[in-house]
């Protein structure tokens, strides 16, 4: 329950943080900057590059990166990274660095129209998911993810980037098509709350900067009518060699690498007169920047403080251990929000100070010390600003305990121990990213053997007076922002922005030292009596053992080498929330609260503290149908991992401060969600899609009024007083006879009454026949469309994959007559669930939005595409892409840890044979295009249909 608070109150109010205008993914945060003066004079030592990436440039100032790396096996991260974006347009290019990030997949010399696309998805890579880009204001990245067992695709992985470096068309036809598309980009990501107060808090936060005036998404007018020959000269004053790097990281040799990137890019030139490429700044305020936002839609009330601060790119030992400090910070003063927000008497339902890059890195140089509360009402957030202020005050006052700082220097050591560990099975993609902040900003490019032993060093060094001396920085007098956004009913009671500014510089008034509660006991006060293992049998197939248990759990193992420091494990048994009477379902649906609220004496704080450095982790979780536990550890500490599901199962905590708290905060959210127009629609759908069901149905304010600490402590008891029936399933890096005295102990003496359990059929079920429902609400020009299919269905390996090729093909035909015919949506997805119990039913889940002019046209061609299926089956090229994607994702599959974990649970709990995969390659092969026709017309029959839409309110 906190974790959904907190994501409603961090994604919807304190976007500040979260909604850095980058287009379509997150950009790089390190900041670029040459090293200080004051790091010379104190003879601070650089940061070597790592020796084993090689670093080069063509004659043409390309810069490439290659690296050699086994993780994945057969597969690289090829990319293009270019240093301009937003910041170079001119005033009537405004969005035209996107637009130009858009139009590299619509036609370059090599590769006419979508043919870049087409190639790639029969070699197996998946648009979107794989091969995707991103544009900011100062650089656009191409990213391809590509297979490396193919010479000729391998190869033509390389021709690509290059098309995308120097070779793209620029077609009129093709830019005016993608035109909507942008549009509706913009519409999709927009026409809201968020980019309404966005509109006011920029301005604000790019205050007399060039940023100001360069949003990546440009203006909507300029998209709509700028000539093409706009578009041609940014792309060739701007898509120039000096400009741009080749990174490539994979299971490749690295001079036949270096041979591809001299061969497709040594052609390429740079123009004759080129535009300067220039840097730009943030300017500092020595007054507070101050703002009072208000939005109908806005559901919370939030108050935000950022402190700029300059910074730079680390670049030398001193500031590789500034970066482990401010980490450190971040950590400690986390955990003292943490704990206030368990409390009851807590001034804010959700509070967080952080030091990081401004906005994200939203701007190169510049970071930001911020704190972000979110009040339970208006009349309550002065209150709340104010305690979270105090809390920095505190921080700035007293500074750290040692006991904190010892806490934090522990797990920074074994997060650090742990990817020491794990340097031969370091994914090719997290290479990618320090090399990509290299080029960008600047940043060095430290190997694991050094970032290791200088983190080591680096910790062990640094004292509490160092920290405390560091905090006392982080907020300065001068560079404040400070910013209310609100619901607009809220308006009268906010506080004003002159209340705003003394509250800040009154902040912390007779605050006292930080007191540490930890408690220093064992977590389990005593071993339990140990049980025994009675029963072991190989299944050779999967290279599973299996193992019975002297108390009838069933535990599966499943010893990897994928990778080298991580142990996982989830179980289950029947029953879950579906045994519950309909008088007690309230207080059951608040059971998580039970599992988040500790263990024993422990209460959350207390037990991060007490498990300090080690990473041994375990939970417990009651769903529809299942309950049990899941959790995580490195090989050597399992036995505390088993020792937390012992505690979970036979100590949980009764917390009524850490309930009520929650309640509390829940009934905040509640009260304010239907502000939200997709909040609302989203209700609906989950309401139509149960056929109102009361045990399916979004909980409510009456809801919570029902809820009570004993009756959810009690069923959580009782789901859990019985373990004879649970299933776990444990893999990873541990060796079979090391563990097994652990399972003897922890897991063979959880309490048994051999009970025969199963789940209960409540009856919950979409309904029948046809069904429209359309909601009325939103200011803006946007509409949401849901489309189902739906239907009762025999679940077995056979349909499956069958309704699996059916989706990937409708997927392909959605999106290329949506979004590159209709040019009406950006994003268009199309879902598949399957379901074995408690009945089997499909769903397939067409989705989209749009502008409400274009709803019925959209609708209508989304199931003329769904008919063409029906009547002619997928086309061969698609089942080939669909395949293709399919073969290249399970081999990815079979070496990662998640999935097997996923992959046996899941057979198991349908009761499927565990080598069922083994059949995988002759299943995909059943695949053709009248196999799909014939599952068309039998699934995607529109006897089960629901219709649901979100439109504007009407005026």
């Amino acid at each position: 329950m906190k974790r959904t608070i907190n994501t409603l109150v961090c994604g919807l109010a304190a976007f500040v943080a979260f909604n850095t205008p980058v287009l379509a993914q997150k950009k790089p945060s390190a900041v670029k900057k040459t090293v200080s003066a004051a790091a010379k004079k104190n003879n601070d030592t650089l940061i070597p590059n790592d020796p084993n990436v090689k670093i080069g440039k063509l004659a043409n100032g390309l810069t490439y990166y290659i690296r050699k790396n086994v993780e994945p096996k057969n597969r690289a991260e090829l990319y293009l990274a270019t240093r301009i974006g937003s910041l170079m347009e001119e005033d009537d290019q405004q969005g035209l660095a996107h637009f130009t990030e858009h139009m590299a997949f619509n036609g370059t010399k090599d590769f006419p129209k979508n043919d870049i696309i087409n190639y790639l998805q029969k070699a197996g890579v998946r648009f979107g998911a794989d091969l995707n880009a991103y544009t900011g204001f100062e650089q656009t990245v191409y990213q391809l993810p590509i297979p490396t067992d193919s010479t000729l695709v391998f190869k033509t992985g390389f021709k690509i980037l290059a098309n995308w470096a120097g070779k793209v068309v620029m077609e009129g036809e093709e830019i005016d098509k993608e035109r909507g598309v942008i549009i509706e980009e913009d519409r999709q990501r927009g026409k809201n709350a968020q980019e309404r107060m966005s509109k006011q808090l920029l301005p604000l936060l790019l205050k007399g900067s060039r940023y100001e005036n360069r949003l990546p998404i440009g203006k909507i007018d300029i998209l709509k009518s700028f000539s093409h020959d706009r578009i041609r000269s940014f792309y060739k004053d701007w898509y120039r060699p000096n400009l741009q790097a080749v990174i490539a990281v994979g299971d490749f040799d690295v001079n036949e690498v270096e041979q591809l990137i001299k061969a497709n890019f040594s052609d390429l030139t740079n123009p004759a007169n080129p535009r300067p490429r220039l840097n730009y700044d943030l300017p500092d305020n020595k007054e507070p920047l101050v703002k009072v936002i208000t939005d109908p839609e806005q559901p919370y009330d939030v108050a935000i403080i950022m402190y700029k601060l300059r910074g730079n790119a680390t670049k030398t030992t001193a500031d590789f251990k500034k970066r482990i400090m401010y980490s450190m910070v971040n950590s400690m003063l986390g955990a003292r929000f943490e704990e206030i927000l368990q409390k009851e008497n807590a001034p804010f339902i959700f509070g967080q100070s952080s030091f990081g890059p401004y906005q994200g890195g939203l701007v190169s140089g510049i970071n930001a010390f911020q704190t972000v509360v979110a009040a339970k009402s208006g009349e309550q957030l002065e209150k709340a600003f104010a305690g979270a202020l105090a809390e920095n005050e505190r921080m700035s006052k007293f500074g750290f305990v040692q006991s904190e700082l010892d806490v934090a220097k522990k797990n920074i050591l074994t997060g650090n121990e742990k990817q020491y560990k794990e340097k031969d099975k370091t994914a090719s993609s997290n290479f990618v990213q320090q090399y990509l902040n290299n080029f960008l900003k600047g940043s060095t490019i430290p190997s694991i053997d050094y970032t290791y032993a200088e983190t080591q060093k680096a910790v062990a060094n640094i004292t509490l007076e160092e920290i405390n001396a560091l905090v006392k920085t982080l907020t300065p007098k001068e560079n404040q922002i400070i910013v209310v956004q609100a619901p607009e009913k809220d308006k009268a009671i906010l506080p004003t922005e002159a209340q705003l500014v003394a509250g800040v510089k009154n902040a912390g008034t007779g605050v006292t030292a930080y007191v540490d509660n930890s408690l220093n006991k064992p977590l389990l006060e005593k071993n339990p009596v140990a049980g025994k293992i009675v029963g072991e049998k190989k299944i050779d197939a999967v290279g599973v053992t299996e193992l019975t248990l002297s108390n009838g759990i069933k535990v599966l193992l499943k010893p990897t080498d994928f990778k080298n420091d991580q142990v996982i494990f989830s179980s289950f048994s029947k029953g879950g929330m579906s045994v519950v009477n309909d008088e007690d379902l309230e207080s059951a649906q608040m059971v998580s609260l039970i599992a988040q609220s500790g263990v024993g004496e422990f209460n959350p704080t207390q037990l991060s503290k007490l498990l300090a450095g080690n990473t041994g982790r375990a939970g417990a979780y009651v769903d529809d149908l299942y309950q049990g536990f899941s959790g995580s550890s490195s090989p050597k500490d399992i036995e505390t991992a088993f020792q937390m599901i012992y505690a979970y199962a036979t100590n949980p905590r009764k917390d009524s401060e850490i309930f009520n708290k929650n309640i509390s905060d829940y009934k905040v959210v509640l009260s304010n969600k239907n502000a939200n127009p997709n909040s609302v629609f989203s209700d609906t759908v989950q309401a139509v899609l149960s056929s109102y069901n009361k045990r399916a149905m979004p909980t409510n304010l009456q809801d919570l009024d029902k809820v009570s600490l004993d009756k959810a402590f009690d069923f959580y008891k009782d789901r859990f007083a019985d373990a004879s029936e649970q299933t776990f399933i444990i893999v990873g890096a541990f060796d079979i006879n090391t563990i097994k005295p652990f399972i003897e102990t922890y897991i063979a003496s959880l309490p048994a009454l051999n009970k025969k359990q199963d789940f209960i059929d409540r009856g919950v079920r979409a309904p029948k026949g046809k069904i429209s429902k359309t909601v009325y609400k939103g200011l803006e020009d946007k509409a949401a469309v849901e489309l189902y299919i739906h239907g009762d269905y025999t679940f077995n390996a056979d349909n499956n994959i069958q309704l699996d090729a059916l989706k990937g093909a409708l997927e392909i035909k959605i999106l290329e007559r949506l979004r590159e015919k209709e040019s009406g949506v950006y994003s268009p997805q199309v879902g598949l669930s399957l379901e074995k119990y408690p009945a089997g039913h499909y769903y397939f889940n067409i989705s989209f939005s749009c502008a409400p002019a274009n709803v019925e046209k959209l609708i209508a061609a989304a199931l003329d595409e769904v008919n063409k299926i029906k009547a002619s089956g997928a086309s061969a090229d698609d089942i080939t892409k669909f395949k293709s994607e399919e073969q290249r994702q399970f081999e990815l599959n079979l070496r990662n840890n998640n999935y097997w974990l996923s992959y046996l649970s899941s057979r198991l709990k349908n009761g499927e044979n565990l080598d069922q995969l083994l059949g995988e390659k002759q299943r995909l092969n059943s695949v053709s295009v009248e196999s799909t026709k014939t599952t068309a017309q039998k699934y995607l029959n529109e006897d089960n249909y629901i219709r649901l839409v979100l439109l504007p309110q009407q005026k």
